[in-house]
């Protein structure tokens, strides 16, 4: 197996090829990041959108593990697209307004800004009061949660292939997803024009809830 990503409470991704190439996650239990959430959301997932298919989910009482199969495509973040900015930027539009446009009836979970405050403040953090009530709703849509750059897969012809990383999918306002997401293309490519982002989105960017809802992801 071969290690490729470590999150910040400690967690890990391995990759094991072969016949039947997979991605293994292993998180300690407590650590603030579900597994069993994100389980729930792939099994949601699958035929919708995208998306890793779940091969397995084992709990115990150190640790989850969550078993994948592989997907076609490189992260939006390898070297290869690290020198191709404008395909990958233009990949992780075409995915957000994609998963955007999946029916918010048929979606059991919720993102919502009172949710996930209420979780921070569970978790021991403490939210500014000015975070406490968001804008009026723009449009309610499937959210991915934790739309950064790494957490859209890039085929090999640059177009979109699918989105990883979906534990904290739900419902919420377009903004909590499109304000983050354009914050970590800021982070990860040099020499790129956001534009493009939101022409290829279809949007006109709202500055109001892009410095709410990035406030609002740095607080929580």
């Amino acid at each position: 197996m071969t290690l490729v990503w470590e999150n910040e409470v400690g967690g890990l991704t391995g990759r094991v090829d072969g016949d039947f190439p997979r991605y293994i996650k292993w998180n300690p239990r407590g650590s603030g990041e579900s597994l069993a959430a994100e389980a729930e959301r792939l099994r949601w997932l699958e035929g919708r959108h995208p998306a890793p298919i779940l091969v397995d989910y084992v709990v115990t009482d150190a640790a989850e593990l969550l078993v994948t199969r592989a997907l076609p495509g490189r992260s939006a973040v390898d070297p290869s697209w690290i020198t191709r900015p404008e395909d990958a930027i233009r990949a992780i539009a075409v995915g957000l307004r994609a998963l955007h446009a999946l029916p918010t009836a048929d979606c059991p979970f919720e993102w919502s800004t009172a949710s996930r405050i209420e979780i921070a403040e569970a978790g021991g953090k403490v939210i500014p009061a000015s975070l406490a009530t968001a804008p009026t709703v723009d449009r309610l849509v499937v959210c991915h949660g934790d739309p950064c750059a790494p957490n859209t897969l890039v085929g090999d012809n640059g177009g979109f292939a699918a989105n990883v990383d979906f534990g904290r999918l739900g419902v919420a306002d377009r903004w909590a997803d499109l304000a983050v997401a354009t914050m970590s293309v800021g982070w990860n490519y040099e020499n790129f024009d956001e534009r493009l982002f939101w022409n290829v989105y279809g949007v006109t960017p709202d500055v109001e809830r892009i410095d709410f809802y990035r406030e609002l992801w740095k607080a929580t």
